[in-house]
């Protein structure tokens, strides 16, 4: 990667932000080939997409060509809860480690305060008269923290004194969640972003008209709070290939991928631009697809779909594995047999894939405990649609290990690409939210609940009908029940709630119970994270 210095503001030794000039100066560079990494429907086990997108960055480099990788920075919320950090591992991983997964360059705090800047001056508006009519009962506009904290979900603001505010039900999200990540993922300018936040509905009057963000007075102040976490991160990884860490949106109830700008700076700056996109291919690569791809008007040359043994074992719904519990024997065992048996989901996820005109490439991401005959397994079965899958073992050997997956992502990447969205603009609503379930998922049908209903025909009346659709739905299925393995057919997808996420730029129904504010384990990453007697970090994961 090549950017000017000017364009460049350092934050440290090891980090830097790029000028947001960058996405005009750049424009006329080289145009890269663009590559997204996706996976198989996620396991408790992790399938290392993050670590992949990084090795396959790297196994460019191994191979002579010049890759610039984008990511997602992850939540210090699952950093201290059971997830663990967001920025690879083994010898495939962005650094500084310990900034990238914590603070990094504060962005994560701007859309905390900016979010709540907003909810200040919502209840400040309810305070001082309430001259927009808003219905205190039909206030969407909840308040965000990056910590898992569970008791925070539903509480009640304004008690004490006549002086201390309306009192009314709100709660908590994690920082991650909120719709102002969403917007900072999704805006192309600083401009774009001010207009975005200004769209932003925090609730309704009692008629039902929508009250926004720009109403309240509140949107100028969020853009000032947000300006400087507009401009992406600079880190690189441990061989020294360039990283855009850049925003991090919930993968269930919002677009799961990292930012437009990021990728608008990237698309320039070598041979491919290499990014990743939250859970599985029906959740960030269908968003990547229907609703990034939307935004920046940037096209998508292949997609890599990550798969692991021990995922497709899980996916035969054999057996029960629980996160931070040991695997049960029987899973480590050699078994091909299992391995086929949970293989539909990696065949319904590249058939996801297919279905917007993109190129897969499968990478088989290689663990110990793995045998050849299972390899082999998972590699007829991605033959058996005609795709290529390639033994990837860049988590132990870095660049080295993903040089031949490199050469299958580039001869796949520089064959002529027919990509395309899954529905048109125009469609209605309804029509966009079947299209996803039926053929993304692998619905039956849809069900509305009369809520739901309801509010898909306020929403088309006030005239978002145009946006894209965001499901949200679990992520440990492609279908709406968790407990649901493989590719499962015949189901109803469950609408019981529809949410507008104007501002961002997308609707999005709510199909089960979606968290958004996650609680601590009895055992949290948190307990074993302290400073040594060096002063150093240590158990961060």
């Amino acid at each position: 990667m090549h950017i000017p210095e000017e364009l460049l503001e350092p934050y440290g030794e090891h980090v830097a932000k790029i000028r947001l000039e960058a996405v005009d100066d750049l424009a006329e560079w080289p145009t890269a080939r663009y590559v997204v990494v996706t996976a198989v429907t996620p396991t408790p086990l992790g399938e290392g997409k993050t670590t992949t997108a990084i090795g396959l960055g790297q196994g460019m480099a191994a191979i002579g060509r010049r890759a610039t990788v984008a990511i997602r920075q992850g939540s210090m919320g699952p950093t201290f809860g059971i997830k663990g950090g967001a920025a690879g591992g083994g010898y495939s991983q962005a650094v500084p480690f310990e900034a990238l997964n914590l603070h990094l360059t504060g962005d994560m705090h701007a859309v905390t305060a900016a979010h709540n800047m907003l909810a200040a001056i919502l209840d400040n508006h309810l305070y001082h008269g309430n001259a927009l009519g808003l219905d205190a009962n039909n206030v969407t506009w909840r308040r965000v923290l990056d910590v898992n904290d569970r008791a925070l979900r539903n509480i009640v603001v304004g008690l004490g004194g006549a002086e201390d505010g309306v009192a009314r039900q709100t709660g908590f999200d994690i920082t991650a969640a909120s719709e102002v990540m969403a917007v900072l993922a999704l805006s192309t300018s600083l401009q774009d972003l001010r207009l975005r936040l200004g769209r932003i509905v925090v609730g309704y009057t009692r008629s039902g008209e929508p009250v926004t963000a720009e109403q309240l007075r509140g949107a100028g102040a969020m853009a000032v709070i947000l300006r400087d976490a507009l401009k992406p991160n600079l880190v690189q990884t441990l061989e020294h290939t360039p990283v855009l860490v850049h925003t991090g949106p919930f993968g269930n109830i919002a677009h799961g991928n990292s930012s437009v700008v990021a990728d608008l700076i990237g698309i320039h700056t070598g041979d491919f631009l290499i990014t990743e996109a939250g859970f599985g291919a029906d959740m960030g690569a269908e968003r990547f697809f229907n609703i990034k791809c939307r935004t920046s008007g940037l096209v998508p040359d292949a997609a890599v779909v990550v798969t692991t043994v021990r995922a497709s074992k899980a996916h035969s719904g054999k057996y029960r594995i629980v996160a931070g519990k040991p695997l049960p024997p029987e899973l480590l065992a050699e078994s091909p047999d299992d391995v086929v048996a949970g293989g539909a989901n990696l065949l319904k996820q590249i058939e996801n894939v297919r279905l917007h005109g993109v190129t897969p490439v499968v990478a088989i991401n290689a663990f110990p405990e793995d045998f050849p005959s299972e390899h082999k397994a998972l590699t007829e079965l991605a033959a058996s649609l005609g795709v290529r899958a390639v033994v990837t073992t860049h988590f132990a050997d870095g660049g080295r290990g993903a040089a031949a997956l490199a050469e299958v992502v580039a001869e796949a990447a520089e064959e002529e690409s027919s990509f395309h969205v899954l529905y048109p603009d125009t469609a209605s609503l309804r029509e966009k939210i079947e299209t996803v379930a039926t053929r993304i998922y692998g619905a039956a049908g849809v069900d509305y609940s009369p809520t739901a209903a309801r509010q898909l025909d306020t929403y088309e009346r006030n005239g978002f009908a145009d946006l894209p659709v965001c499901i949200a739905k679990t992520h440990l299925s492609i279908s709406s029940d968790p407990s649901l393995k493989g590719a499962p057919t015949g189901w109803r997808l469950p609408v019981r709630e529809v949410r507008a996420s104007v501002g961002a730029g997308f609707i999005y129904p709510i199909c089960g119970d979606m968290r958004t504010m996650p609680g601590l384990g009895s055992d949290p990453a948190a307990f074993h994270i302290d400073i040594d007697e060096h002063g150093e970090i240590v158990g961060l994961s």
